[in-house]
């Protein structure tokens, strides 16, 4: 590796992918070549209450440093919700008490997952360089945002000095031609990547979506597949901006002048921009998949799992719980209950999402079928709470790991689908394929 010069250089004579172009606006350069390394100013840093004060702030204690610009900084209650008990009420407390002290304005207080709220307020923006302090900040990378995630201590840096350093990386195509079929959906896409590129396929490296299946999709379907490059090991994961990418931030409200200034055509990768692999795949001929336990590599079609008998089924997470997430499952579910003997458990990513889903009709739809209703929080995605898989229980959710004992006790046992196919699952009582039962 080698340290950045920092020199400009001419970017028309030098092809650069939509990483490069993000990271090199970062460092301030014209041009970065992967490998090398440089120093970023950091946009937007974000934690949550499991990531954040609890463990930064003894950290900048010791440095004795104060946040850089705490208006740059958005904290996140989302772990510890509800508290379920005294040592979570005491993270709960610190959280908000050092926010208050620390005069941190941005300051989002059980509504929902940070990967869900924090585009949905508008933090997100095309062009932005984010740090996150949680494994899942790759979600950002669908608004053509450099995002990615980073443990207390180096987020403690980026406190103290709004900078971090970065090693420039390499991009990895993955290209879907055609287009999907009813019933097939980005977590479809990620499950079968995790099979097929394995967990350690994005190699840290960026991971970027392209072609027409995944122009097609709406923005919080392109926030699954960047969500979950997470699990294919890569740094971040990017989706070109669009038209689809600017409606989306002025319907979240993001200020007309805000979104007059954003050009989205600059980021993109140059066509002839060298990048480390492409893989191609037909999006007409994926079909809905499943990934046994205790791994998203062990995914396969639906038609393998099919008849795995269930007894939980769950629709949560920022990768799983978001209001298209919700909708694909009310699809399922309109007119049907849930079988005898499933506990179908529902937890929307954001309260704005809940809210809608209320207003269209879709939660009535979930709640006649027997759903019952949690928190707009990480709940059992990330082991916390009551909503913890007992031992000998086995769930098929919509959450993005399923790591034995990730969910909850270690004998439990956990497939990853799609809303389409849990929902699917949670009618009849046993893994089944939801294209048949779309309305």
């Amino acid at each position: 590796m080698t340290l950045s010069s920092g020199n400009a250089v001419d970017p028309v004579r030098l092809p650069a992918t939509l990483a490069q172009k993000l990271v090199a606006r970062a460092a301030g350069v014209d041009h970065v070549t992967p490998g090398s390394i440089v120093m970023c100013k950091v946009d937007l840093a974000m934690s949550h209450d499991s990531s954040g004060p609890r463990r930064v702030a003894p950290l900048l204690r010791e440095l004795g440093a104060r946040v850089w610009d705490p208006a740059r900084f958005v904290v996140v209650t989302d772990h510890y919700l509800p508290a379920a008990d005294p040592d979570a009420e005491a993270i709960l407390r610190f959280t908000r008490d050092w926010v208050r002290d620390a005069g941190i304005p941005n300051f989002i207080d059980g509504q929902g997952i940070c990967h869900v709220v924090l585009p949905e307020r508008g933090f997100v923006l095309p062009g932005r360089f984010i740090v996150g302090g949680d494994s899942h900040s790759p979600t950002g990378g669908a608004f053509g945002a450099y995002m990615f995630g980073v443990g207390a201590t180096e987020m403690a840096g980026v406190l103290a000095t709004g900078e971090i350093w970065l090693r420039v990386p390499q991009t990895i195509r993955i290209d879907w031609q055609g287009a999907l079929a009813d019933g097939v959906c980005a977590k479809d896409i990620m499950l079968c990547l995790c099979a097929t590129l394995g967990l350690g396929g994005g190699r840290y490296e960026a991971i970027e979506f392209t072609g027409p299946a995944v122009v097609a999709l709406p923005m919080q379907e392109r926030m699954t597949l960047t969500n979950m490059c997470t699990e294919l090991g890569a740094q971040t994961g990017l989706i070109a901006p669009d038209a689809t990418t600017m409606a989306w931030l002025a319907q979240a409200g993001v200020d007309a002048a805000t979104l007059a200034a954003i050009d989205p055509r600059p980021w993109r990768s140059d066509a002839d921009a060298p990048v480390l692999a492409t893989h191609r795949f037909d999006a007409s001929a994926l079909a809905p998949h499943v990934a046994a336990p205790h791994s998203p590599a062990n995914s396969a079609p639906v038609a393998q799992a099919a008849g795995q008998a269930i007894d939980i089924a769950y629709i949560g997470a920022c990768t799983g719980a978001k209001l298209e997430d919700l909708r694909m499952a009310a699809r399922v579910l309109r007119g049907r209950k849930v079988a005898a003997g499933v506990s179908l458990r529902v937890a929307p990513a954001s309260v704005r999402d809940q809210q809608v889903a209320a207003q269209d009709g879709t939660l009535g739809v979930l709640i006649d079928a027997g759903a019952e209703l949690l928190p707009n929080a990480c709940n059992a995605c990330a082991g916390y709470g009551a909503s913890r898989f007992p031992a000998g229980s086995r769930a098929i959710a919509s959450t993005a790991r399923n790591f034995a004992g990730r969910m909850g006790d270690a004998g439990s046992a956990v497939w990853l689908a799609s809303p389409y196919t849990v929902a699917a699952t949670a009618v009849t009582g046993r893994i089944t394929d939801p294209r048949a039962m779309l309305a």
